[in-house]
Protein backbone atom coordinates (compact mmCIF):
# COMPACT_ATOMS: atom_id res chain seq x y z
CA UNK A 1 0.00 0.00 0.00
CA UNK A 2 1.57 3.25 -1.27
CA UNK A 3 1.62 6.41 1.74
CA UNK A 4 -1.51 8.51 0.25
CA UNK A 5 -4.33 10.19 1.65
CA UNK A 6 -6.47 7.67 1.80
CA UNK A 7 -5.17 5.90 4.76
CA UNK A 8 -8.55 5.97 7.09
CA UNK A 9 -9.94 2.99 5.48
CA UNK A 10 -6.77 0.56 5.15
CA UNK A 11 -6.88 1.16 8.85
CA UNK A 12 -10.79 0.55 9.35
CA UNK A 13 -10.10 -2.29 6.60
CA UNK A 14 -7.07 -4.16 8.96
CA UNK A 15 -8.29 -3.15 12.45
CA UNK A 16 -12.73 -3.43 11.77
CA UNK A 17 -15.26 -1.46 13.57
CA UNK A 18 -13.10 -0.41 16.30
CA UNK A 19 -9.73 0.93 14.48
CA UNK A 20 -12.30 3.11 12.44
CA UNK A 21 -13.97 4.05 15.80
CA UNK A 22 -10.90 4.45 17.94
CA UNK A 23 -9.57 6.86 15.05
CA UNK A 24 -12.44 8.93 15.25
CA UNK A 25 -12.43 9.35 19.18
CA UNK A 26 -9.24 9.96 19.53
CA UNK A 27 -10.10 13.37 17.28
CA UNK A 28 -13.13 14.09 19.01
CA UNK A 29 -10.31 13.78 22.13
CA UNK A 30 -7.59 15.67 20.63
CA UNK A 31 -10.51 18.52 19.71
CA UNK A 32 -12.56 18.53 23.23
CA UNK A 33 -8.31 19.37 24.34
CA UNK A 34 -7.91 22.05 21.78
CA UNK A 35 -11.27 24.15 22.71
CA UNK A 36 -10.68 23.62 26.34
CA UNK A 37 -7.11 25.29 25.91
CA UNK A 38 -9.14 28.36 23.99
CA UNK A 39 -11.95 28.43 27.46
CA UNK A 40 -8.80 28.28 29.53
CA UNK A 41 -6.80 31.28 27.31
CA UNK A 42 -5.73 34.04 28.77
CA UNK A 43 -6.42 36.59 26.03
CA UNK A 44 -8.75 36.69 23.15
CA UNK A 45 -6.16 35.98 20.58
CA UNK A 46 -5.57 33.18 22.29
CA UNK A 47 -9.17 31.50 22.53
CA UNK A 48 -9.08 32.71 18.40
CA UNK A 49 -5.90 31.17 17.84
CA UNK A 50 -7.27 27.68 19.37
CA UNK A 51 -10.55 28.27 17.78
CA UNK A 52 -8.92 28.34 14.39
CA UNK A 53 -6.84 25.29 14.58
CA UNK A 54 -9.51 23.24 16.15
CA UNK A 55 -11.62 24.72 13.11
CA UNK A 56 -8.43 23.34 10.97
CA UNK A 57 -8.16 19.75 12.29
CA UNK A 58 -11.92 19.08 12.29
CA UNK A 59 -12.68 20.19 8.54
CA UNK A 60 -9.95 17.92 7.57
CA UNK A 61 -10.23 15.21 9.52
CA UNK A 62 -14.09 15.40 8.38
CA UNK A 63 -13.59 15.90 4.23
CA UNK A 64 -11.00 13.15 4.77
CA UNK A 65 -13.14 10.56 6.30
CA UNK A 66 -15.99 11.72 4.04
CA UNK A 67 -13.98 11.23 1.38
CA UNK A 68 -12.12 7.94 1.80
CA UNK A 69 -15.95 6.55 2.35
CA UNK A 70 -17.04 8.00 -0.77
CA UNK A 71 -19.91 10.65 0.62
CA UNK A 72 -17.76 13.78 -0.97
CA UNK A 73 -15.52 13.64 -3.91
CA UNK A 74 -11.69 13.00 -4.04
CA UNK A 75 -9.87 16.37 -3.00
CA UNK A 76 -6.31 15.09 -1.77
CA UNK A 77 -6.91 16.57 1.82
CA UNK A 78 -4.72 14.71 4.26
CA UNK A 79 -5.81 12.95 7.37
CA UNK A 80 -4.13 15.37 10.11
CA UNK A 81 -1.43 13.39 12.01
CA UNK A 82 -1.86 10.28 10.14
CA UNK A 83 -1.56 10.85 6.50
CA UNK A 84 1.86 10.97 5.00
CA UNK A 85 2.91 14.60 4.14
CA UNK A 86 6.01 16.39 5.04
CA UNK A 87 4.67 20.39 4.90
CA UNK A 88 0.86 19.67 5.92
CA UNK A 89 2.72 17.89 8.82
CA UNK A 90 5.09 20.42 9.72
CA UNK A 91 2.18 22.91 9.96
CA UNK A 92 -0.33 20.91 11.75
CA UNK A 93 2.39 20.28 14.71
CA UNK A 94 3.57 23.65 14.52
CA UNK A 95 -0.51 24.67 14.94
CA UNK A 96 -0.46 22.28 17.79
CA UNK A 97 2.29 23.78 19.24
CA UNK A 98 1.02 27.17 19.00
CA UNK A 99 -2.24 25.48 21.37
CA UNK A 100 0.34 24.26 23.77
CA UNK A 101 1.80 27.95 24.10
CA UNK A 102 -1.58 29.09 24.69
CA UNK A 103 -2.57 26.54 27.08
CA UNK A 104 0.55 26.82 29.11
CA UNK A 105 0.17 30.65 29.23
CA UNK A 106 -4.00 30.55 30.36
CA UNK A 107 -5.59 31.40 33.08
CA UNK A 108 -5.91 27.60 34.50
CA UNK A 109 -3.84 28.34 37.78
Amino acid sequence: MAPNDFIFPVIAEETGFVGGASVLGLFAVLLWRILRAAALAADRVGQLLCVGVAMLVFCHMSVNVAMTIGLLPITGIPLPLISYGGTFMVGTLGALGLVQSVYVRGDWR
